[in-house]
């Protein structure tokens, strides 16, 4: 699992280096009309990177908890929050994101189904995250309770 985040970290890095700036200059020739809006796109992507890469760090560290048999603790619960955090805030942005495009009329229906897409994505991740979490919390309770008891 691990190296699948590493694998998932390296592979999105590479896209932003290498791919998104080609794209981008090849979507502006394609609609000279919105070449004005380059720079803010890749801005506002490269933006909803950061907590992506924090969210996949807290990740990393959740499965180096699990595997030191400390999955139970409150640094999972707490790296679980910052996940949930993570993924709210990259919808977050994708919102404002729709915001700017509508009010500048460069709704392109692709870019827009993508862009919901990567929304509905990181709502069903902060979900499943919150819902982590409190399982969690409520297992450490638990346990704490019974190790009071015993």
């Amino acid at each position: 699992m691990k190296l699948a985040i590493v694998f998932i970290g390296m592979i999105i890095l590479s896209l932003c280096v290498f791919w998104l700036p080609w794209q981008s200059n090849v979507l502006a020739e394609m609609y000279p009309e919105y070449t004005y809006l380059r720079l803010p796109l890749l801005t506002g992507i490269y933006m909803t990177t950061i907590p992506f890469f924090i969210a996949l760090y807290q990740g990393f560290k959740l499965l180096t908890s699990i595997n030191h048999h400390r999955a139970f603790s409150t640094r999972s619960v707490n790296s679980l929050r910052t996940i949930k955090h993570c993924a709210l805030g990259i919808g977050g942005l994708y919102v404002i994101g729709f915001v700017l495009l509508i009010t500048q009329d460069a709704g392109n229906p692709g870019i827009l189904l993508i862009g919901l897409l990567v929304m509905f994505f990181s709502v069903v991740i902060a979900v499943f995250a919150a819902i982590l979490q409190q399982l969690l919390k409520s297992a450490i309770d638990l346990k704490s309770e019974n190790e009071l008891t015993i």
